[in-house]
Parts: C-alpha cells; structure tokens; sequence
C-alpha cells in the first residue's frame, strides 16, 4: 500500500511539473513565472523526499534541504529585482 502511495505521489508531481513548464512558457509576467517555479521547486523537493522514502536512505534528504535553501533565496532575490523594476517604472512614470 505505501508503494501505491508514493508512486501515486511521484505521478502528482510529475503532472505538476508538466503543468509548471507550460505557466512557465505562457506566464503573463514576471511574477507568475517565480510562482511557477517555486512550484517547480517544490515538486522537486517532492521528488528527493519519495526518492529517499524508495531506496530507505537519508542522502537525499540533505539534497532536499539544499534545495530549498536555495529555492528560498532565489525567490527573495528575484522578488527585489521585481520591485526594483517596478519602483523605476512609477518613477519614469511621474
């Protein structure tokens, strides 16, 4: 039964990350495609935990943590670069 599970939860994730690629490809700006891949990012960690559940060991689990060190700070980075564009724009604006 655990098996069935995480192979439905791999599915989930799979399907997730096809539908992550196409917000990616058609996203309307900037902020939507951070949203994807955030999202994108946590199918990932998804991914890494299942793996490390499958194989019973706990490697992947430090692969994880990485990635979602690096997820978050990526997303605060690309968060101020956005509203540093934004803040030139109304500046340019007025």
């Amino acid at each position: 039964m655990l098996e069935f599970s995480l192979i439905f939860v791999v599915v989930c994730a799979l399907i997730a990350i096809l539908l992550v690629i196409a917000q990616i490809q058609k996203g309307a700006d900037d902020a939507d495609r951070i949203v994807a891949l955030d999202i994108l990012l946590a199918a990932a960690l998804i991914l890494c935990i299942i793996a490390s559940l499958m194989i019973k060991r706990t490697v992947l689990l430090d692969v994880a943590i990485g990635l979602s060190l690096i997820g978050f700070i990526g997303t605060v980075g690309w968060s101020a670069v956005i509203r540093r564009k934004n803040d030139a724009q109304l500046q340019e604006s007025k």
